[in-house]
């Protein structure tokens, strides 16, 4: 496979199975006149956690289990700039023991491909001190990741 080959494609809006919307913001652009990359991060990390919550996985007032990031990345394709409004498509593409792995699109809204994509790997890790460390995830927070889950995903 030669070099330009395997570079990251952006992907369309048809990859992603729920979109959280976004108002880009005047300091989120640099002194290039584009979205800093860091931002890029803020939004997917803002995404999951939304979906998390609404799907009542993460509970902020004292659950027994969070998901933290084990790792991530990010392949930009083209500029996005204030005052541009972004929509964040979400996927899971593994659901593993204790762990799942998202995959992002960063669109500009009313944009069918992506500006940029990405995939953040959460583990689950007990907050308990004696649970602490990666904890398998029970079956029912195991499909409550089933309405992102792309075909081929085993649940």
């Amino acid at each position: 496979m030669s070099r330009s080959d395997s570079r990251p494609q952006p992907q369309s809006r048809a990859q992603y199975k729920m979109f959280v919307p976004f108002a880009t913001r005047w300091r989120d652009n640099d002194q290039y006149g584009h979205m800093n990359n860091a931002v890029y991060y803020e939004l997917f990390d803002s995404a999951i956690n939304k979906f998390l919550i609404d799907a009542a996985i993460l509970d902020t007032a004292g659950g027994t289990a969070v998901f933290l990031v084990a790792s991530s990345g990010c392949n930009y394709f083209t500029e996005v700039a204030y005052p541009a409004d972004v929509e964040v498509g979400l996927a899971v593409s593994r659901i593993g023991t204790s762990a799942v792995t998202y995959d992002l699109g960063l669109f500009v809204a009313g944009q069918d491909t992506a500006s940029a994509t990405g995939f953040v790997v959460h583990v689950n890790i007990g907050t308990e001190a004696e649970a602490a460390g990666a904890q398998p995830m029970d079956a029912d927070t195991r499909m409550k990741f089933a309405p992102l889950a792309r075909q081929d995903t085993a649940i």
